[in-house]
């Protein structure tokens, strides 16, 4: 049993796809034969290489379709082999395709030079667009990295601050404590020494020059 992948479709995923759909197109199959297959190649579900097939992949080859369709026609009428065996065909009606060709059934005198030369050319146009595609991603991939180590320091930067600040306000606060805690004891001690100084006996000198206590 396949695997069941998460990942986004490659351009060789897709270019399998349309190939072993093609080749059994041609030979008569049925399509679910043909995701099955393809399935197991990629590591993928029958129905993820089916809704792939028709929701994207299928327009892309609407002319080698037909081209594999007449082939399957012709191939059944004749009941024999076609002009050109299915195994070489099989990769350049999917070329075809992809160069959005049209034409009537491929022989050897239409798979030639110019098919080569029609393939070579719609890939390296394919190739030079992922490599722009990717080198862009890259970019885009350094300026995120960027930004990401610039916020981080940020971060760092902000943390940093808030710790100082949380202790400046401890110090603050601790201070404030123990200065309230002063006030009190000075407060405490400033009315003890009032009532001391009240309990004291006060004396005053009689017109004989004695000592009279006052209440």
């Amino acid at each position: 049993m396949s695997a069941v992948r998460q990942d986004a479709w490659s351009e060789e995923d897709d270019l399998i796809l349309a190939e072993v759909t093609l080749r059994h197109i041609r030979d008569g199959s049925t399509q679910l034969t043909a995701f099955e297959e393809v399935g197991e190649k990629i590591g993928r579900t029958a129905a993820a290489c089916g809704f792939r097939w028709n929701s994207c992949v299928r327009k892309k080859y609407e002319a080698a379709i037909q081209i594999a369709k007449a082939q399957r026609q012709k191939r059944n009428q004749m009941k024999k082999q076609s002009a050109v065996p299915v195994s070489s065909v099989s990769s350049v009606a999917v070329l075809e395709g992809e160069a959005g060709l049209k034409g009537d059934l491929l022989t050897e005198d239409t798979i030639s030079i110019d098919a080569v030369i029609r393939f070579l050319k719609h890939w390296k146009m394919n190739y030079q667009e992922m490599s722009r595609q990717t080198k862009s991603m890259e970019r885009e991939l350094n300026e995120l990295h960027e930004e990401m180590d610039r916020l981080r320091r940020h971060n760092d930067q902000l943390s940093k601050q808030v710790n100082e600040v949380q202790t400046d306000y401890q110090v603050v606060n601790d201070d404030y404590r123990a200065l309230i805690q002063i006030m009190d004891r000075a407060r405490k001690l400033a009315f003890l020494v009032e009532e001391e100084d009240d309990k004291k006996s006060r004396f005053k000198m009689d017109a004989n020059g004695n000592l009279e206590r006052i209440e």
